[in-house]
């Protein structure tokens, strides 16, 4: 094997499991990509490592949208042990606000729920998934550009 098809490998390898970091930290599942690029910043290119852990992080988000999507109230309550309470008062929350909230599905803790919630509410999953887009990249350019 030379050493440019080592390279090629070996960077195949890290955007794909910056990738599957990305879509896990998205999910209910506690798991943090932030670490891991900030990692892979210092021998890959930027751009791709931004672009890489932005679609993985929205796919991940849009999984817990379709989740919620899927879901009853029951469910959300006795799979993924969420108060029915706490889903009442996200779901007026995302009555209150809007499709906005689809933004700040980037935040730690609250932003997996705002997905979860959005597709209970049966939110149109265009304008979700650009909401959604856009707050991800933002924060994954200020990890890679401004802290990295």
């Amino acid at each position: 094997m030379t050493t440019t098809t080592t390279m090629t490998m070996t960077m195949t390898i890290d955007l794909w499991s910056l990738f599957g970091s990305s879509f896990l930290a998205a999910t209910f599942l506690p798991f943090a990509s932030e670490v891991h690029l900030a990692y892979l910043a210092k021998s890959q290119n930027l751009y791709i490592l931004l672009l890489v852990a932005t679609v993985g992080n929205t796919l991940g988000g849009l999984t817990n949208f379709g989740l919620g999507y899927l879901a009853k109230i029951e469910w959300a309550h006795r799979y993924l042990r969420i108060k029915e309470n706490d889903i009442l008062k996200a779901k007026a929350l995302v009555h209150r606000f809007g499709l906005i909230l689809a933004f700040f599905t980037f935040l730690p803790v609250v932003g997996d729920p705002i997905a979860f919630v959005l597709g209970l509410n049966r939110e149109r999953i265009i304008p979700v998934t650009l909401l959604m887009s856009a707050g991800k990249l933002l924060r994954y350019a200020f990890i890679l550009f401004v802290i990295a």
